[in-house]
């Protein structure tokens, strides 16, 4: 029998029998690996230890307790998840049940409503499953065979799935009784699983394919790991997220609410309204700073300008429409062509650039209604977005001033951050040569910066290549906000030039980015982040005065007119309450200072001062409250 030739990640190779297993090369490596062993990367393409090798190939094993294991065991957690409940009820049809970020999900059509007083139910008959130690057998069948397997179980929605598929083949997954259209890779058996490692975490709506006008399914949330430890871990973060949910702290501190007759369209409360605006006031000092001019572009502008720009293509079924004086007019779900109108309205020369252009641009974007979620998924934000305009020399020292800022902007509010580098999507504009430019400039940018980074293939704007940013919150979760996205589409179809030093026409490169992402979305982030105990310099009121009796009304506003006029946010509590409810009460709505007013405070013309954390301060001078506060204001502490 022929060899071929097996290539490990330190560069080794092996000579095998053409046919053998991954397992087989994992158990010849070493007993230990290939008990350890679940899936296998061949040539970079993940698959089975069950996989046969016919070619000479690169291989890089995978084992239980490895990041990319744990996605492996989450999709076999997943195909459990959808036994149980085929077992467990009538009339079930599958649909999809792919691994999420700290988990993995399964969509069912059926006419029982599970609901969460069910999972005790489906969690015991999956542990059952797991303690049975299927087999877990996949068999590669023709297109045809499959459309024909899945009529005869039923399952209408991996039908419509096969029927799109371009491939030849398909592949089958069995567990028992259990038969799956999947990709793979799966664990080698349902008993490689924990039993005491998984938990269902809730169910919610979701329309088959995303799409409202199809069927809605009952989405089944979930989540695995390798040990109980593990899980009760993530577990405590998730209690910990629901009571810093922003939709319930918005509510509580007074910041913004939703209303039936605006869904997706947030209503900013006055407090709120004070958080967005010191946001708003931070960055536009921090972007006067760096060299920006700001600008404000029209809401709607005529439908011939998002073709002519690109977005009519790939934008269209999320934008909205209008018509003025008998013309077809579009509402902006982005910023950039009005930036690009503006530049474009005088000539510039060479040494015009680079030309910074910010806008908090208002946008508006048809989010279906089941993904619609509190500040962080609405259907119209603000975007801090920028557009720079510059020669390509100026290139690398455009991105690194961006990183720079972005770095400025993040470190305020202590976030920590990770970088991704996202390339060419599949719907893109522009020739590979240019994609390839884009591509390298960023790359360069983020290695002269010092930044650690990851790829991100085929997730960049269809305009150009980006760097995304994630931050992380005190989680431990990752949000991406910032983005970079470097663009020669654009300047191409706007016809868009500049005079060089040799009195010819030439075209700029534009960048375009943003760093709160949207000021909405950002403000979710950091309610929750901060639990609502915002850092003085952005807490909506930052000391409430607290008189003991009503005789010391008068001393009260006395101190908060004095502190007023140096811009501090003070409100007085006259209401007709206990000294201590009104201190819980400040506390509950994370104040940060409460000044209590009595007698000794009004004849030594001080205030006695109580930390919303640290507790009571003591007695001082207002003068020296006032310095102490604005100190920390000015340093944002």
């Amino acid at each position: 029998m022929s060899q071929v030739k097996v290539t490990l990640p330190d560069g080794s190779s092996r000579g095998y029998d053409r046919g053998t297993t991954v397992k087989d090369v994992a158990f010849d490596i070493g007993s230990r690996l290939g008990r350890a062993s679940i899936a296998g990367k061949v040539n970079g393409e993940t698959v089975d230890v069950s996989y046969k090798i016919d070619d000479d190939i690169k291989l890089e094993l995978i084992t239980l307790g490895s990041d990319e294991g744990l996605e492996v065991y989450r999709h076999t957690a997943a195909h459990v998840l959808a036994q149980a409940v085929k077992r467990l009820y009538d009339d079930v049809t599958l649909a999809i049940g792919p691994t999420i970020d700290d988990g993995f999900y399964y969509d069912f059509d059926m006419e029982h409503r599970i609901s969460e007083e069910d999972f005790e139910k489906i969690e015991k008959e999956m542990k059952k499953i797991i303690n049975e130690k299927y087999e877990i057998k996949r068999e590669v069948v023709s297109k045809e065979e499959a459309i024909e397997l899945m009529k005869e179980l039923g399952e209408d929605y991996k039908v419509e799935l096969i029927e799109e598929l371009e491939d030849d083949t398909v592949s089958i997954y069995t567990q028992g009784e259990f038969r799956d259209l999947c990709r793979g890779p799966h664990l080698p058996s349902t008993g490689k699983l924990k039993n005491n490692a998984f938990k269902l975490l809730s169910v919610a709506g979701a329309y088959w394919r995303g799409d409202e006008n199809n069927k809605m399914l009952q989405r089944v949330y979930a989540t695995a790991f390798y040990k109980k430890a593990q899980l009760d871990e993530h577990l405590e973060r998730l209690e910990e997220a629901k009571k810093r949910d922003h939709r319930k702290l918005g509510k509580q501190l007074d910041l913004f609410s939703l209303q039936e007759e605006g869904p997706g369209f947030p209503f900013f409360h006055p407090k709120g309204m004070v958080l967005r605006n010191q946001l708003v006031d931070f960055w536009k000092e921090e972007h006067r700073k760096a060299g920006y001019q700001e600008i404000k572009t029209p809401i709607i502008l005529n439908q011939s300008l998002w073709k002519q720009s690109g977005h009519w293509d790939h934008y269209r079924d999320d934008m909205y429409f209008t018509q003025i004086d008998e013309q077809d007019f579009a509402v902006k779900p982005m910023n950039c062509p009005g930036g690009i109108l503006v530049y474009k309205d005088k000539k510039h020369s060479y040494r015009d650039l680079p030309i910074r252009m910010g806008e908090l641009g208002l946008v508006h974007r048809h989010e279906l209604s089941g993904t619609l979620h509190g500040l962080m998924r609405v259907r119209n934000f603000t975007q801090d977005d920028a557009h720079i305009f510059c020669l390509p020399s100026q290139i690398e020292e455009e991105l690194t001033g961006v990183i720079k800022l972005v770095d400025t902007i993040y470190n305020a509010f202590g976030f920590k951050y990770n970088v991704e580098l996202s390339t060419k999507p599949e719907k893109a504009m522009g020739s590979d040569e240019l994609w390839d430019q884009a591509t390298s400039a960023l790359e360069e940018a983020i290695k002269a910066n010092d930044l650690d980074y990851e790829i991100n293939e085929g997730d960049g704007a269809f305009y150009g290549p980006k760097i995304d940013f994630h931050l992380e919150d005190c989680l431990g979760r990752t949000w991406q906000c910032g983005t970079i996205q470097l663009d020669f589409q654009m300047p191409e179809r706007f016809d868009l030039t500049y005079v060089g030093s040799d009195g010819e026409e030439h075209r700029p490169v534009m960048i375009h980015r943003a760093i709160y992402g949207s000021l909405e979305r950002f403000m979710g982030i950091l309610i929750e982040h901060y639990a609502g105990a915002f850092p003085t310099w952005l807490a909506p009121v930052q000391a409430q005065i607290i008189p003991i009796t009503d005789n010391h009304i008068d001393y009260s506003y006395k101190v908060k007119e004095e502190l007023e006029s140096e811009g501090i946010r003070v409100d007085v509590d006259i209401r007709q309450e206990k000294v201590g409810y009104k201190i819980r009460e400040a506390q509950l709505q994370q104040i940060p200072y409460m000044l209590i007013i009595g007698d000794d405070e009004v004849e030594s013309e001080t205030v006695s001062v109580r930390d919303r954390r640290e507790g009571d301060l003591g007695a001082v001078k207002v003068d020296e409250f006032k310095e102490d506060i604005l100190e920390e204001v000015e340093n944002k502490k």
